[in-house]
């Protein structure tokens, strides 16, 4: 079976919301585009190795809107290897995709998701955070790519909204700094419970 990888990008209180841009959430959330000021060549470089070895992608019906409107008019390495490789979309919604290689899943999300990963080495689940929140509570992520960066929001959609169940994460490599202060933090995330324990 194949890795279903996390690829989220965060503030210091964990809101993942529309990092990209104003027009990725439009329900009054002030915040839109938070990310952009922090990007650097150092975070580029760590996105590129992050997505190496993508075989698919799994994403939510609002970042697969987003991506399907702008990646097919783009060049270079990532709007190839998004353009190549299959896209699937989880939605409730029936979908008419235009997107070549995108495919919609069907009702039954987790052995919808589980059908995938025995399908792709390596599955990257982008933004979509609803989507994400479903497959922590279903136990169907490996892996963590988190982003922290140094910012305080105060507002917006968390990555752990959802009541993710209790679960242990492992890091994989050290954690990463870039020049602008965010965090890059790889972690494996295990069906482990979170022991508890006294200081004394």
């Amino acid at each position: 079976m194949g890795h279903l990888h996390l690829e989220l990008f965060a503030t210091l209180d964990l809101v993942g919301q529309a990092p990209g841009g104003p027009e990725e959430d439009p329900e009054g959330f002030a915040f839109g585009g938070w990310q952009a000021p922090l990007i650097s060549d150092v975070e580029g470089e760590q996105v590129a190795a992050a997505y190496a070895e993508t075989d698919a992608l799994l994403l939510g019906r609002r970042t697969y809107d987003i991506f399907a409107a702008y990646w097919p008019q783009q060049t270079g390495w990532i709007a190839d290897l998004f353009n190549r490789i299959p896209k699937y979309v989880a939605s409730r919604s029936r979908l008419d995709l235009d997107w070549d290689g995108a495919h919609q899943l069907g009702p039954g999300l987790p052995a919808a998701v589980r059908e995938v990963r025995e399908r792709h080495a390596n599955t990257r689940v982008v933004g979509s955070l609803d989507l994400v929140q479903t497959l922590l509570n279903e136990r169907l992520a490996d892996r963590l790519d988190l982003w922290l960066h140094p910012l305080v929001l105060g507002e917006g959609k968390k990555i752990f909204d959802g009541g993710a169940v209790p679960a242990n994460l492992r890091l994989l490599a050290p954690a990463a700094t870039g020049p602008t202060g965010t965090v890059h933090l790889r972690y494996s995330i295990t069906d482990e419970v979170p022991a508890t324990g006294t200081m004394a």
